[in-house]
């Protein structure tokens, strides 16, 4: 069960270091999410949460190696899909480029769902 759960983790990990490319600038923003970064400020922020979709990507991963670690890498992952998904619904018109975004987080919401049952399933057994 370890291993399953490590994979769903790595799956979840793997979709949250997707936006890290940001971070090298407008141009690649602009790919990922459909809009221009034009404004300094607003491409300061887009930057800055590149990156800290990069540290909490790279935490899953780390996760998925270390079981001790695995509660609270679940958790901030599960905060960070079901805020976004939350954003989405709750503001209907987004572009294509954020509709995939979206898919993207009910992927690793799905993932990171059946990973918590199945740690938590196992800790019950233990």
């Amino acid at each position: 069960m370890q291993k399953v759960i490590s994979a769903l983790l790595i799956i979840a990990g793997i979709i949250h270091l997707l936006p890290l490319s940001g971070v090298l600038g407008a141009e690649r923003l602009t790919t990922l999410y459909g809009l221009a970064f034009q404004e300094p400020n607003l491409l300061i922020l887009m930057r800055s949460r590149a990156v800290l979709f990069g540290l909490l990507g790279l935490f899953l991963l780390y996760a998925a190696l270390r079981p001790a670690l695995q509660p609270i890498a679940l958790l901030g992952g599960l905060v960070s899909v079901l805020s976004f998904l939350v954003l989405a619904w709750s503001s209907p018109g987004y572009n294509e480029a954020l509709r995939r975004v979206v898919i993207a987080d009910w992927v690793a919401l799905a993932c990171l769902v059946v990973a918590a049952l199945l740690y938590f399933l196992a800790r019950g057994k233990a």
